[in-house]
């Protein structure tokens, strides 16, 4: 696995600052952002230097959010996810291009796992756009693009948003493009939980393989930096 280390709080001003609108565009970020009071420019570069993973100095807390599960269920995240390897994805289902990759990578490393291992994993996809991605149509969704073990989240865009901010990563409410199409504007990035502390160790970047997951998945079930 191919991986560099950054400052936590540097890559949290690069994720917030850049974002894909999925299938608006090329759908690369920009590699350096700077905030709008220009006291810092970070560099985001990691695309332009082949690198799949980012491991942090300093470990995101996991979300303090509950959402409602595709069972129509409330899922309280810190709780539900407690002492397993845990990995969250921001995105929505009408998404043309990154979340269906995103989830069929994540599908396939999944399905090479012992069912053992399985069963000390969770991959949860949480919702940007919760007024069409309802609990049913989300369910649909994960069962043909990603596993049906997959946890998928939607609800309260507020909290949604807070909760994604919290990890560095920045949601925009859903809007409709120049051609009435609804487009939402997310993060591209799954975060990997450790089961040891429940803080997020790694970020995975959308040049992320299902090789790569399949390489990763069993180290981060066993607490370890892949």
């Amino acid at each position: 696995m191919r991986k560099t280390t950054l400052i936590a709080t540097a890559l949290t001003a690069t994720a917030v600052l850049a974002l894909s609108a999925c299938g608006g565009g090329n759908g690369v970020e920009s590699s350096k952002a700077k905030s709008s009071d220009g006291a810092f420019e970070v560099s985001g570069g990691d695309a332009d230097n082949g690198k799949t993973s980012t491991v942090l100095d300093s470990p995101f807390t996991k979300p303090d959010l509950t959402l409602t599960d595709t069972q129509g269920k409330k899922f309280d995240l810190r709780k539900e996810t407690q002492g397993k390897a845990t990995l969250i994805y921001f995105g929505y289902t009408h998404c043309p291009d990154v979340c269906p990759l995103v989830a069929s990578n994540l599908g396939i490393a999944y399905k090479k796992l012992s069912k053992a291992e399985q069963e000390q994993l969770r991959v949860v996809f949480i919702t940007s756009d919760p007024d069409r991605d309802t609990p049913e149509v989300l369910g649909k969704w994960l069962r043909g693009a990603g596993s049906p073990s997959f946890v998928g989240l939607s609800g309260d865009f507020k909290a949604t948003q807070a909760a994604a901010r919290s990890v560095g990563i920045s949601i925009e409410p859903p809007v409709k493009d120049q051609n009435g199409k609804i487009m939402s504007t997310h993060g591209k990035t799954v975060l990997a939980f450790s089961p040891k502390d429940d803080k997020a160790h790694v970020i995975f970047h959308e040049e992320t393989t299902f090789d790569d997951y399949a390489k990763a998945m069993p180290k981060l079930i066993k607490g370890e930096t892949p």
